[in-house]
């Protein structure tokens, strides 16, 4: 706004957010519900409304949703200007437009960047545009795949192990069709929970008839004389006849857009203050854009202060929620975003959850139950206190554990329980990969501490 109050901009203002997600959504709501009268336009590359992204790998693979079925409930009627199915093609933060796809520009006096991820694809791209390969992301990519599973494939190939790749095995074995992982690091899950924890992720693949393949690579995929997927090949000297292929490499941040815009955004994500207000390629922090979700990167207090990039469903309406509220405060009023990370999975039957970031773990102690029986806790330390847990069917402990991490509480934990196996007398090393090696594990990436450090480059994980 120019030299306006902010009760003018309340009033009359105009407000955008890019990317109709998750985050996006319960951000305009939240700007709706905190008085916000002006013009709200909500930007999408998807001809859809917002919708939720965790039952595609679940409920929609498993046949028992349609992927149309997965809109998002409203909290109220937004009064928005959806501009569905056109991209974000640049920004100028001087003139302050968003540029869209088909030549369009829409000014702000606010700006939420919520653009989030998209799927990895395949490297070579004529293999990747083979009929019967697919990645996971989106409702159309739910859909599709669906329907491919509902033909009855001969042999499904999964391209990588992490939360997705293995909800997909997971689904294709509920239906009844051979599977088979191709996993680059030494268990599933690796990058995400550790070598301790991936062992018996791993051990529940083959105990549910996947052919899980560690320590290899798909050097490439042969089609038939038609362009459909018949075959792929592994880094070990083998062929593997598959009929659909799966690409679960892991994610891509929605920032390509912003190339040139002055924003600090790069393949890490956008840099944003705690509360949620982006850096620009200088490190000066704006005012009048902020981010969300898991496009944003901001420091967290519990973490050194590190810029966290999380991939969370709760951690996308949590900073969308700080953002909106900011985004329409004094600045005395303002909150930074410190929600303690939180991430579950559903897969061969069991409830996997995390809380914190396992993955600055170096150390892993049981603390409850037994990993034989796959019902147990395991805490992560690092520097002597705890920074992390997980459970297997044993959720009724996280709470516990995410109040330890928030007090910075000792590791190894002193406390004894009844439910204490010998196992978790004492720690021992987490057994995460060379942190230099990439996989597509973590759903969390801890990137450092520079708001517009490009220095990254990504050799795919699963190839």
């Amino acid at each position: 706004m120019p030299d306006g109050s902010l009760e003018q901009l309340k009033r009359e203002g105009r407000i955008v957010v890019v990317g109709a997600s998750l985050a996006g959504l319960r951000a305009a709501e939240t700007m709706r519900e905190k008085g916000f009268k002006g013009s709200l336009t909500m930007i999408g590359d998807e001809p859809y409304e917002p919708y939720d992204r965790p039952p595609l790998s679940k409920q929609v693979l498993l046949g028992k949703a349609g992927a149309d079925h997965t809109a998002l409930p409203r909290r109220l009627a937004l009064d928005a200007d959806w501009r569905l199915g056109v991209a974000a093609s640049g920004l100028d933060m001087t003139a302050r437009t968003v540029k869209l796809a088909d030549g369009d520009e829409v000014p702000y006096d606010r700006l939420l960047i919520a653009t989030g991820v998209r799927a990895r694809r395949w490297p070579n791209e004529a293999e990747g545009e083979l009929d019967g390969v697919f990645v996971l992301r989106t409702r159309d990519d739910g859909a599709a795949l669906a329907r491919r599973l509902d033909a009855g494939p001969r042999r499904v190939l999964v391209i990588g192990a992490g939360f997705t790749g293995s909800e997909i095995a997971s689904a294709c074995r509920e239906r009844g069709l051979e599977v088979t992982v191709a996993e680059r690091g030494d268990a599933p899950l690796v990058g995400a929970l550790g070598g301790v924890i991936g062992a018996v992720a791993a051990e529940l693949h083959r105990e549910h008839g996947v052919d899980l393949r560690t320590g290899v690579m798909v050097t490439g995929l042969e089609g038939d004389s038609t362009g459909r997927v018949r075959a792929a090949h592994l880094s070990d000297g083998t062929t593997l006849e598959c009929d659909v292929v799966v690409v679960s490499l892991g994610a891509q941040r929605n920032t390509e857009w912003l190339l040139g815009s002055g924003l600090g955004a790069g393949p890490r994500g956008i840099a944003c203050d705690a509360g949620c207000r982006a850096f620009d390629i200088r490190g000066i922090v704006t005012d009048d854009i902020y981010v969300a979700g898991d496009v944003a990167r901001s420091p967290h207090p519990l973490f050194g202060y590190q810029f966290l990039s999380l991939e969370h469903w709760g951690n996308a309406v949590s900073q969308a929620e700080t953002a909106a509220h900011n985004m329409l405060s004094e600045s005395v009023e303002r909150r930074p975003h410190i929600w303690v990370p939180a991430f579950w999975s559903s897969q061969f039957g069991v409830n996997i959850k995390s809380v914190g970031v396992p993955s600055m773990g170096t150390e892993i102690m049981i603390t409850q139950g037994s990993r034989a029986e796959r019902r147990f806790t395991g805490v992560y330390g690092y520097q002597g206190r705890i920074i992390g847990a997980v459970t297997f069917d044993n959720a009724r402990w996280l709470q516990f554990y995410e109040q330890q991490i928030e007090r910075t509480a000792p590791f190894p934990p002193p406390f004894p329980t009844v439910d204490r196996r010998s196992e978790g007398q004492q720690p021992m090393p987490a057994d995460f990969p060379d942190p230099s090696v990439p996989t597509h594990g973590p759903t969390i990436t801890l990137s450092g501490y520079s708001p517009a450090d490009r220095r990254m480059t990504f050799t795919p994980a699963g190839h």
